[in-house]
């Protein structure tokens, strides 16, 4: 009885992509379905996953199955089948199944080669190595192959099969690459006029045995010839500064000196050389017969185009090229058009007769310099070299090379500057922060990637004046010691120090500054310790210094008058503001009499011809933001005003775009960053659009220098801080709200007359609250509702709110300051109501919540209020970081660490009451210095007490402290002292 239960008959054949069309057939039945096939077939196969996942076709009515190319030749070498189906193959088929043991060794065991015919048809395939085939296999080979269906079905399908064993992933795709970059080249020269093993040596695949490797040396004219010359040359690989010349006739033949032992390598490979190199460089290399075919003598020009043309594609053939040691400095080195500024220069920037500073826009005489891969030429120099209208130059016995297209465009370059009329400081300073730390490009896909045309660069060459001075701008340990100006009645800290002292050296060199520290490290001690150091100068120099101007918001201009009576009592200010400012010859007379004249933004706007006709001894703008927005009317007259010198202070110079930053450049620095126009194609679109890092990097270059940014969080302002910093923020009342104090007063004063006893007392207590309420908002005592913007859905109208209230508006602009540091706050009011208002037009502006803590507050709200606000794990939208505190529920046992900046809007004339309330903030587990600000509204009964808290001139520090009633002790007049507003702040 037979083992097997069938017999089936395999016929195969394979596809020209290498994949294996297998069907079968019995002696009774004919054909046998597919699907029955591949089950039967490849029960063994784990490939395939025992033939489930190959499919089934039907050609001329017969169901084949498809067995992918990667698959055919190791199944059919391993051959495990179902034992009990008798198996017979087809005539055709035998030699392939007879083959495959010995291709799938050939491929296990890595003996194949890249395929030469594939890659010059512009492919990578795999072939067989066929020296690891046997006599017979190579027979059965050549016999398969002779049959032009199976030869391309036979290459593809082993081809696959290698991908899928070593570079089926694309980190093995990778390390091919970088192992055998020849291999993917996209020019197909490295194949011209080689044979297989030669082409395979070239990539690198085959090791050359040879002792020696061909090169194409490109050799320099001599003292006395003009010809450059290509010759082929065999360096010992032994010994690589040992060159042996070779000469190579028509047939391919090479003659020349080397030892016998190279012989055959030679004459086996010298016919390949002639004809790869005949297929990568043009005719005029070569001579037309001869027995030497190599070497034509070369013109400059020929000369030029190997090395920039025909060199590189030697590389990309295979070839190694030795070049003249020079070229390859001159080739990665950029050419430079130099501005040499003359010796002498600028020295007397600063100190000139006269007191003139030097600035900008100052004139500066130079020289041109040419520099080209190693040489530098003078002007005189370069055109002589130009007019021999070559393109090497042999030059100081070093060989120079002019690119014609670089030529005309330092040519042109040149032209389009006046020597004569000198370079402006400006154009010195540009060059020199773009140009002295940039590296030169040495990739050469850097070098490909910019034409010739765009490759020249102009740069300045300092002299020795204008190293050290450029030099100290950037470095602060350069930076000169200045004393602290003998009428300063402040204590400087170190880094205030050097802040002044910076101010005052690039006032020196009429350079403007930008001083953006961060709120509270005193930008107004430092700016007026410049204007006392200003003064002094001057006067040393035996003048009379012009006046100052200082713009700032209305909301600081009483901050700024009361900072400089309290650190510059010596100087003379003038306060131009109000509706009985002065004018005309009047305000002339008056502001020459001045040291410094202080006026807000919309008043500077208004009366911008009145300032424009003064010339400022130096100008100074605070809060700088003010007139980010260029196109305004605000800050096109702020920026109108001249000034021998420009001073910007602000804590945020960018708020939310680069041409804020501009703005502020064109007042300290006019022109310095070009106009906005050109400004935004050079540096916003890039930035802002496309995130260019070039860019930027040459942006922070240009600004750094004119720009000191110190934070509280740096290490050495840290450590140079106290603890808990107070400083008294004085601001105006707004004209509404002087009218009101006013109505308040004489009401009060009018009842005085009348009321006696406990009444009179009672009157007083309620026109105190009156008089407080009236400092904070005016809605506090009018009771109105808060505006909307109509058709907002309930959006208040800030502006309109904001726009009543000085305090507020202050409040405003800090508390957005100190949240763009990512710091947090708590604010004290004594009343309900505006703290509700605080908190409403807070949470609004700044786009996040705002928590408000009073006594109605529930001990579970007031719990869950301090865990949020303490807590850094919320969620960004949900994470409050303004918390509003009424004094008294807020003042005491709360810790409330994570704040660090504490505002008191309105004054408990307690001292006690309000460090209590501060301390919710500075106690233990507070890791930064604690910023306290107490709003003062100047003319007011806030200012008055405060001075008698100060001065202690009335009463000791416990009877004023202790409660408000000694004020209701006080007669008529002394209340009329006391309440009456001082009419210079509203």
């Amino acid at each position: 009885m037979s083992k097997y239960t069938e017999t089936i008959t395999i016929h195969m054949a394979i596809s020209e992509y290498g994949d294996a069309v297998i069907y079968g057939s019995t002696l009774m039945q004919g054909y046998v379905p597919g699907t029955y096939l591949k089950h039967r077939l490849f029960a063994w196969h784990e490939d395939s996953f025992y033939g489930t996942e190959l499919t089934v076709q039907s050609v001329s009515g017969i169901e084949v199955v498809i067995l992918p190319a990667e698959q055919a030749i190791p199944f059919f070498a391993d051959m495990q089948l179902l034992e009990h189906i008798e198996w017979l193959w087809d005539e055709a088929c035998i030699p392939f199944i007879e083959l495959a043991p010995a291709l799938a060794a050939c491929a296990r065991d890595r003996r194949f080669v890249p395929d030469f015919d594939a890659y010059k048809a512009g492919r990578l395939q795999w072939v067989w190595d066929e020296q690891a085939l046997t006599h017979e296999g190579q027979e059965k080979l050549a016999l398969l192959c002779a049959d032009e269906t199976w030869n391309e079905g036979l290459h593809a399908s082993f081809s696959a099969y290698v991908h899928r064993l070593y570079y089926g992933t694309e980190e093995a795709a990778a390390d091919l690459r970088r192992e055998y970059p020849l291999l993917f080249t996209p020019h197909r020269a490295a194949s011209a006029g080689m044979d297989a093993a030669a082409w395979l040596i070239s990539i690198g695949w085959r090791p050359d045995t040879a002792p020696f490797r061909p090169l194409l040396q490109l050799l320099e004219p001599d003292e006395e010839e003009t010809n450059w010359r290509l010759a082929l040359v065999l360096q010992d690989k032994q010994d690589a500064a040992a060159l042996t010349g070779v000469r190579l006739t028509e047939d391919g033949t090479a003659y020349g000196a080397w030892p016998d032992t190279w012989n055959a390598h030679i004459a086996e490979r010298s016919p390949g050389w002639l004809r790869s190199l005949r297929a990568a460089l043009p005719d005029r290399f070569f001579y037309d017969h001869g027995d030497q075919v190599l070497g034509k003598p070369l013109s400059d020009e020929a000369a030029w185009q190997f090395l920039t043309a025909d060199s590189p594609r030697l590389l990309e053939a295979g070839w190694q090229v030795l070049l003249p040691a020079w070229w390859e400095a001159a080739r990665r080195k950029k050419p430079k058009l130099r501005a040499k500024v003359r010796a002498g220069e600028g020295e007397t920037a600063g100190g000139s007769s006269g007191g003139s500073l030097f600035g900008l826009d100052s004139l500066v005489n130079f020289d041109w310099r040419i520099a080209i891969g190693e040489s530098t030429l003078t002007e005189a120099e370069f055109a002589d070299l130009v007019a021999r209208n070559e393109r090497l130059v042999r030059f100081r016995g070093e060989w120079i090379p002019l690119d014609p297209a670089l030529v005309a465009q330092i040519r042109q370059m040149m032209a389009g500057m006046n020597r004569e009329e000198g370079l402006s400081f400006q154009d010195i300073l540009q060059l020199h922060l773009l140009g002295s730390s940039e590296e030169a490009e040495t990739s050469e896909a850097a070098e490909a990637s910019s034409s010739d045309a765009d490759r020249v660069k102009l740069e300045v060459e300092l002299n020795e004046h204008f190293v050290k001075l450029i030099g100290r701008l950037g470095r602060q340990e350069e930076w000169p010691e200045l004393p602290v100006p003998h009428d300063l009645k402040a204590e400087l800290r170190t880094y205030q120090r050097d802040g002044f002292a910076w101010l005052a050296y690039l006032r020196h060199y009429g350079l403007g500054a930008c001083l953006a520290d961060d709120m509270g490290l005193g930008k107004t001690v430092q700016f007026i310790a410049y204007l006392l150091h200003v003064k002094d100068t001057v006067r040393q120099r035996g003048e009379e210094p012009l006046p100052s101007l200082l713009i700032c918001p209305t909301s600081v201009l009483g901050n700024w008058q009361k900072e400089l009576e309290r650190f510059a009592p010596s100087l003379r200010v003038m306060l131009h503001y109000g509706g009985k400012r002065s004018g005309g010859e009047a305000f002339y007379r008056m502001a020459y009499d001045a040291d410094i004249v202080l006026t807000s933004y919309a008043t500077a706007t208004l009366d911008q011809e009145l300032l424009r006709d003064v010339k400022w001894e130096s100008i100074g703008i605070d809060e700088a933001q003010n007139i980010k927005n260029a196109d305004t009317k605000q800050s096109a007259a702020v920026r109108s005003f001249p000034a021998r010198h420009r001073v910007a202070l602000t804590g945020t110079p960018i708020e939310n775009r680069l041409s804020e930053l501009w703005s502020i450049y064109d007042f300290i620095n006019p022109g310095y960053l070009g106009s906005l126009r050109g400004f935004t194609v050079r540096f916003i679109q890039p930035i802002e659009k496309d995130k260019n890092e070039q860019r930027t990097a040459e942006l922070q270059k240009l600004i750094k220098p004119f720009m000191l940014r110190r934070k509280k969080k740096d290490p050495a302002i840290q450590l140079d801080l106290p603890e808990k910093n107070e400083m008294k923020t004085y601001i105006h009342l707004t004209a509404e709200q002087g009218a009101l104090y006013d109505q308040t007063v004489s009401g009060l004063l009018e009842r005085m007359q009348k009321l006696e006893g406990i009444e009179r007392k009672g009157a007083i207590l309620a026109a105190l609250t009156q008089f407080k309420q009236l400092c904070d908002h005016p809605a506090l005592l009018t009771k109105e509702p808060l505006p909307e913007l109509p058709g907002t859905g309930g959006l208040l109208d800030t502006d309109a709110i904001v726009s009543r209230s000085a305090k507020l508006e202050r409040l405003l602009s800090m508390v957005k300051e100190l949240r763009e540091e990512d710091e947090r706050c708590l604010i004290f009011t004594q009343y309900i109501g505006m703290g509700e208002m605080i908190r409403q037009v807070l949470e609004q502006e700044l786009g996040e919540p705002v928590l408000y803590l009073n006594g109605s507050t529930t001990k579970r709200a007031r719990d869950s209020m301090i865990e949020r606000f303490q807590s850094r794990s919320l969620p960004l939208e949900e994470q409050p970081n303004v918390m509003i505190l009424s004094i008294k529920a807020g003042g005491v046992g709360l810790n409330l660490t994570a704040a660090n900046h504490v505002f008191h809007f309105d004054r408990w004339w307690n001292p006690a009451v309000e460090n209590q309330a501060t301390d919710r903030a500075y106690r233990m587990g507070q890791t930064k210095d604690v910023q306290v600000y107490k709003f003062i509204s100047m003319g007011t009964l806030e200012e008055r007490i405060d001075e008698m808290l100060e001065s202690k001139q009335m009463l000791s520090d416990q009877v004023i402290s202790s409660s408000e009633g000694w004020i209701t002790e006080l007669s008529t007049d002394e209340l009329k002292e006391l309440f009456t507003l001082r009419r210079d702040w509203v």
